[in-house]
């Protein structure tokens, strides 16, 4: 601020104001050379909070909708954490020959329920990551395997270790795994959820498992979004004679009892098809009986939105049904849609996982939570071997997370929220 020596005006630490004392004054013209300085910068920062303010208000207010989603989507910190899991959860799905330590369909009898080897990081105070080995002998009475740890048997692990081969994607072949016995320092193998009854290793069987399980979910909810979408916008948009025999479809497939009639036609699979064939034949089962919910939202949002002034706007422009329909009323409810998805995928994965737990749906030698899961049916089994339930541990933390997240960006998505 300034004196204007013609009008007289003072500024708040000249001489002649209140805060001015003369000499002894605490302004830029008094006794504290420095008391201006402080005083300009206070009124530089409080000048420029308004102006800090109504710049992140005008971002608010022009931001696009996906990020006002995510800028709601943060403050959801339990979202945020599953989306984390389901983040690690998909790179293992992504990529589960490199988390695997053996092949997962390698068989050995003699090994059959080897217990559960946990992994030690510190080895006297070092880094130096081991297992305590195993060992075994068979009971003169039962004549079945019966193993112990070992304490006195260390074996060394080693990270980006070399082991079998596979390949990424299907496309390049490589060694190297996550974790693996050291090659250098000792002999042995690792097997951190154990064996099952075929000597298997249950922790590379429960990452290939995962790779399925969540393809299926994907590929089953992808399949029905695409149907929710196509069959309800048509319903809601043209309605009439359509909107009708649509209708009527969706009420006959909701009347049904979902778990006859998936056990019903997974059932009339022949047993003769492939791993592949029956793979595509559930996750086309379960994407056609799932998209009934999804389109009658869909119908809803279009029966409300087809009067619309911008629909009717673009009518008058000449603009096609497709263009009106796909640029101009499915954009106003993407977040709606990616919520409903995210809901959907724990639902065909519990599918898939229940009709392979009770043998209709994949079957070995494929490798699913629920084919996993299996080998845990009778009481026996789990007496012997616990850790055979583990697998239902990944299909509860998994379902848990994705439903979560889904919750999370139900709530961003909705455009009244705070």
């Amino acid at each position: 601020m300034s004196v204007d020596r013609d009008s007289k005006t003072v500024a708040p630490w000249s001489d002649d104001g209140p805060q001015g004392d003369g000499p002894q004054g605490d302004g830029p013209q008094g006794g504290d050379p420095q008391g201006g300085d402080r005083q300009l910068a206070v009124d530089d920062e409080v000048a420029g909070a308004p102006a800090l303010v109504a710049e992140e208000a005008e971002a608010f207010y022009v931001a696009p909708n996906w990020k006002l989603v995510w800028w709601r989507f943060k403050k959801h910190r339990l979202a945020l954490v599953s989306g984390v899991v389901v983040i690690m959860v998909a790179t293992v799905a992504l990529f589960p020959g490199f988390f695997s330590t053996q092949d997962p369909n390698e068989t050995d009898a003699v090994k059959s329920f080897i217990p559960v080897q946990r992994l030690h990081f510190f080895d006297e105070g070092r880094l130096r990551p081991f297992v305590y080995g195993v060992e075994g002998g068979r009971n003169a009475e039962t004549l079945r395997m019966e193993w112990q740890i070992d304490p006195t048997k260390k074996i060394p692990v080693e990270f980006l270790a070399e082991g079998y081969e596979y390949e990424i994607l299907g496309i390049v072949s490589t060694n190297v795994h996550l974790l693996g016995v050291a090659s250098s320092d000792g002999e042995g193998e690792i097997y951190l959820l154990g064996t099952d009854r075929l000597g298997r290793d249950q922790w590379s069987r429960l990452m290939h498992g995962t790779q399925v399980s969540l393809s299926i979910g994907l590929v089953a909810v992808s399949l029905s979004i695409f149907l929710g979408i196509l069959l309800g916008g048509i319903s809601g948009y043209f309605g009439g004679t359509v909107d009708l025999v649509i209708q009527r479809l969706i009420e006959v497939l909701q009347s049904l009892p979902p778990i006859p009639i998936w056990m019903a036609l997974t059932a009339a699979l022949p047993r003769t098809w492939s791993v592949e064939q029956v793979y595509f034949a559930i996750t086309i089962i379960l994407s056609l009986i799932g998209w009934t919910t999804l389109a009658r939202e869909v119908r809803g949002r279009f029966l409300a939105l087809r009067e619309e002034d911008f629909v009717v706007a673009a009518k008058l422009s000449g603009c096609s049904q497709p263009r009106i329909i796909f640029r101009h009323m499915l954009p106003t409810f993407t977040s709606h849609i990616i919520a409903a998805s995210t809901l959907a995928i724990p639902v065909m994965i519990i599918n898939e996982t229940f009709l392979s737990f009770l043998g209709l749906g994949l079957r070995p030698p494929a490798i699913s939570w629920g084919v996993l899961l299996q080998e845990a049916q009778n009481l026996q089994s789990i007496a012997l071997a616990p850790w055979l339930l583990l697998p239902g541990l990944a299909v509860i933390f998994t379902v848990l997370a994705l439903n979560i997240l889904g919750d999370g960006l139900r709530d961003a998505a909705d455009p009244y929220s705070q």
